[in-house]
Formats: C-alpha cells, structure tokens, sequence
C-alpha cells in the first residue's frame, strides 16, 4: 500500500509538470489516456488466460459498477482540480476513508473502533490544515462535485475489498479502464490528435505510473482491511507535496508542517488500532 502510494504521487507530480508546459492536456486527456494504457497493461499481463476475464468485465453487476462509479470518481477530481485549486480538491477527494470505513462497517462487517475513526478524524483536519484550501469563495456546486467523487471512492475502495474475494485484480482495474474510456473519449478523443509528441509520451508514462499503482493498491486490499488501507492513502498528500518542494522549489508553512504531523501521527494510530 505505500508503494502504491508513491507511486500516485509520481503520476500526480508528473501530470503537473506536464499542466505547467502543455495545458491542453487536460482531465479529461489525462482520463482518457488513464483508460487506453491501463486496459493495455491489464490484457498484456493479465489477458489470455490469466486472469483477466471479459465476461466478468460486463457480466458482472459489481464489476461494472467498480468501472462505472470509479470512472465518474476519477473525472469529478480530475476536472474540480481546475475549479477549486490543488488544495480544496485533494481535501475534499480526501475524505474518502472516512466513507469507505462507515461503508464497509455496514457492508462488509468489518469491525471500526471507535478511536480509529476518532483518528481518521484527526487526520483529516491535519489535512485541512495542511493543504489549506480557499474557505474565502464559500461553498459552490463543485465543493458538491468532489464530494460526491469522494463518496463514490469510499464505495470503489469496499467494492475492490469485496470482489478480492472472487475475481481477478486485472478485471477489477480493467473495469476501471474500459468505462474510463468510454466517459472520456467522447469529449477528448479528438484534442488528442493535437497533442504534441512529448504530450503523448508524458501521458502514456503517466498513466503507466497510475496503472501499476492501482493494480498495486488492488492486491494490497486483498489481505489489508478497508479502514487501515484508506488510511494508508491518506499519506498520499504528504509524499506529493514533498516531491514538489524538490521538483517545484515550492515551499510550507509552520502550520502546513504541523498539519502534516498530525495526520502522520493519526495515520499511523489507525494502522496501528487494527
């Protein structure tokens, strides 16, 4: 689990590099290519025999909901970026855990402690003031927006829990690609045959990057519980935000880093409840 979530922070850290120089290449872009590279990984490793399997892809009702809800998930942060900013986006997109722990207590009957959701808690606000975010502007339709992609995480997170237990980590991931593609490719099929060649490679190497740490991240929840796998991710920030102090010369304030801390520290005192 935190070798998948280094390498989210490389794919986040590289698309950003990719934003600064080339800004057509867009959520959308990024999505789309997310799709077409990750299904290419999952038949090439998986495919043939191996695991990955086309008739669980669309035969299974909670395969294609993984695929549907993760699809819309993954646009609604990719595209509330832009709108809300870095910071109130990844807070928001955040608070995924803290769904995805009520939502397996209730589904799957995984035990959550009452001090591990207090933990979950203060890790969260370690976040908030970490990332900060512009509470200025007040509260719009696409605070609602990455909300509502955090809720469908925390439900992706318990469904990837749950289908561990009968099907494949390539078909879990492949669902996620296919409806990617196909929420995508009607509103960027086209930009990107516009796109410069190191447009291309930049996004191909990062949805390479993501494809391996979601397929990762999948066969991690097949041992882990839900509540200490989210809160594992919930590092995710941190290690970001830590690559682009070094890579963007960027830099923090005291109550950032003390932000940090704290969510450190509860972090580790949820994985450390269970």
């Amino acid at each position: 689990m935190l070798l998948s979530v280094l390498l989210f922070a490389a794919n986040t850290l590289l698309l950003r590099a990719l934003s600064l120089h080339l800004p057509q290449a867009d959520g959308w872009m990024a999505l789309l290519y997310r799709g077409v590279i990750g299904m290419g990984m999952v038949v090439a490793l998986y495919g043939f025999g191996r695991g990955f399997s086309m008739r669980a892809l669309l035969g299974s009702k909670l395969v294609v909901l993984r695929g549907v809800i993760g699809a819309f998930s993954t646009a609604a942060f990719y595209l509330s970026i832009a709108q809300l900013g870095a910071s109130r986006a990844v807070v928001l997109s955040l608070t995924y855990p803290i769904f995805a722990t009520i939502i397996a207590a209730v589904w799957l009957k995984e035990r959550a402690s009452r001090a591990a959701l207090l933990w979950m808690s203060a890790g969260f606000a370690g976040l908030v003031l970490f990332l900060g975010g512009d509470a200025t502007r007040g509260f719009c339709a696409w605070d609602l927006i990455a909300v509502a992609g955090a809720v469908g995480a925390g439900i992706v997170v318990v469904m990837i829990r749950k289908l561990r237990a009968t099907e494949h980590a390539g078909t879990i991931y492949g669902s996620l690609c296919l409806f990617c593609i196909l929420l995508a490719l009607p509103v960027s099929g086209m930009k990107a045959i516009d796109l410069p060649g190191f447009g291309h490679g930049a996004l191909v190497a990062a949805a390479a990057i993501v494809g391996v740490s979601q397929l990762v991240m999948t066969n991690a929840y097949r041992t882990l519980p839900v509540s200490r796998g989210s809160s594992i991710q919930m590092l995710l920030p941190l290690v970001t935000a830590a690559g682009a102090w070094f890579l963007f010369d960027e830099r923090f304030t005291a109550p950032e880093f003390a932000g940090a801390a704290l969510t450190l520290f509860a972090t580790w005192r949820v994985a450390a409840s269970r």
